[in-house]
């Protein structure tokens, strides 16, 4: 059965994507042992990130991931609903890690609206498709949320831009090719007046990437250090000292319509827990609560997603997407830690591993994308009007 929670408002008819899915839910039944993965349970970022490229390649070669993306960068053109429901079955079906595989609908919208037509036209299919991994280098060490006291340096040479500095939590910059990378071009007391967006790549000379690896076990993120890398003129992205219209056009996706697939994620391991746990293990009331929320987080991002379809601008509001995401997550995962306590402490089988990886990933729900203190500021500040906007 395909998964229900797309449906066809700002997409041309309903035939259109009812067919649509009808078509890929087929497609997707027909092909699933090509696209199952080679591991069951638990596995390492190495073997998701083998997995989703496969998935890419597979899915963009049979036009299913082409859906949604300008035609200018490879794409079929249309509404953005047809990806979100490709997203949202692939994950439910378990055969991408959600987390990861999110990345082009964090990075995709905004490389497409600012950088230049040739430079996205050319980079943007390869991303789709699995043949290129990219990062966002946009965190530093000491500016924590505040993004606009960054200090790693471009500097203007004869040959393009010379970046100097550091960068940390850049996800999967160990496997990627491509960086979209915020820089310092003005003085620091400009603050965000002076920050230019380069879409650089990962094999130039100077760059160092050293994998950290969290709690849960694996080196998801990275601190990448810059010595005098060269970037061409080119290779802008947007207007010099204008990259902190790039940022804000790129964080609302990064918290709300990237996550979509996440909630496809939470019902299916809420519904996973409910048909493994002993009934006379699990409290009606708080399976009832944590229920409420994961409907509530998939109500809220399905209006982001259908909102971002119609064409509206997306801003300060999608941190209430991003918080109630944090919330979801660790509620359900702490209702597994109730449930099922062996699954995420003691037991050591494939099956456990997996629960309690995702269980300790769950910790971070809270913090990555901007806290979720930064983003309740952002919501009391800038949708409520309660403060000071400083």
């Amino acid at each position: 059965m395909g998964v229900q929670g797309i449906d066809d408002e700002g997409w041309g008819s309903a035939m259109d994507l009812e067919a649509f899915r009808t078509q890929l839910d087929t497609w997707l039944d027909a092909h699933a042992d090509e696209l199952a993965p080679e591991f069951t349970g638990a596995a390492t970022l190495d073997q998701h990130m083998e997995q989703i490229a496969k998935v890419r390649r597979l899915t963009f070669d049979a036009g299913w991931a082409r859906h949604g993306w300008p035609e200018s960068v490879g794409g079929l053109g249309g509404s953005s609903l047809p990806r979100a429901y490709l997203s949202e079955a692939l994950t439910a079906r378990d055969l991408v890690y959600s987390g990861v595989y999110s990345m082009p609908e964090v990075l995709g919208p905004s490389v497409v609206t600012f950088a230049p037509r040739e430079l996205s036209a050319t980079m943007l299919p390869r991303f789709l498709r699995g043949d290129e991994v990219w990062c966002q280098g946009f965190s530093e060490p000491g500016t924590g949320s505040n993004l606009a006291s960054l200090t790693c340096r471009a500097a203007r040479a004869d040959d393009g831009w010379r970046v100097t500095g550091q960068k940390v939590w850049t996800s999967l910059a160990q496997y990627a090719q491509r960086c979209v990378l915020l820089t310092r071009t003005g003085t620091i007391e400009s603050a965000h007046r002076g920050i230019t967006a380069l879409f650089l790549d990962m094999d130039s000379p100077g760059i160092t990437a050293r994998p950290i690896e969290t709690m849960h076990g694996e080196p998801e993120f990275c601190e990448v250090f810059f010595d005098d890398v060269a970037v061409p003129f080119d290779r802008t992205i947007g207007r010099e000292n204008e990259g902190w219209a790039f940022a804000m056009d790129l964080l609302p996706y990064e918290r709300s319509t990237s996550l979509w697939q996440r909630a496809a994620f939470l019902h299916r391991r809420l519904g996973d827990l409910v048909a493994e746990a002993d009934p006379d293990m699990i409290d009606p009331v708080k399976l009832g609560e944590v229920t409420q929320l994961v409907y509530a987080f998939r109500a809220r991002s399905r209006a982001t997603v259908h909102r971002m379809a119609r064409g509206e601008a997306l801003g300060a509001e999608t941190s209430i997407d991003k918080v109630l995401l944090a919330t979801t997550e660790q509620a359900v995962f702490d209702l597994v830690a109730d449930v099922l306590p062996a699954a995420v402490t003691i037991d050591d089988d494939a099956h456990c591993e997996r629960w309690r990886t995702e269980f300790l990933y769950s910790r971070a729900a809270s913090i990555y994308g901007g806290s979720s203190e930064i983003q309740r500021n952002i919501i009391a500040r800038r949708v409520l009007d309660l403060g000071d906007d400083r």
